[in-house]
């Protein structure tokens, strides 16, 4: 893992982009300290994952869920795909409207 000053990221950005890609992270410090990671993504899966992982809305939803789990308030696995599969109807037959609707409109 590489260890460099922002000022030098900023001048050579692209090298230290393609660098992570073939050789992993970058941590970039600033006045000394670690600052940021510069980190290469291979799927938009992986960006997804990072993303959701520091989300802190997206980790209190993960905190509420696993309490109301613990309280045994939460779903069966059967009725979870149930839902999953409703909602999904559902977003499926409005974006068919949509489209019939901008074909006429």
């Amino acid at each position: 893992m590489k260890i460099a000053s922002l000022a030098d990221v900023k001048a050579k950005l692209s090298a230290y982009v393609d660098m992570a890609e073939n050789e992993g992270p970058a941590v970039i410090t600033r006045n000394a300290p670690p600052a940021a990671v510069l980190l290469a993504l291979k799927t938009d899966e992986e960006l997804e994952r990072l993303i959701l992982a520091y989300s802190p809305r997206f980790q209190t939803l993960l905190d509420k869920s696993r309490k109301s789990i613990r309280l045994g308030e939460g779903v069966s696995h059967q009725e979870f795909w149930k839902t999953v599969a409703t909602r999904s109807g559902t977003k499926e037959r409005n974006v068919k409207r949509r489209r019939r609707s901008n074909k006429h409109g």
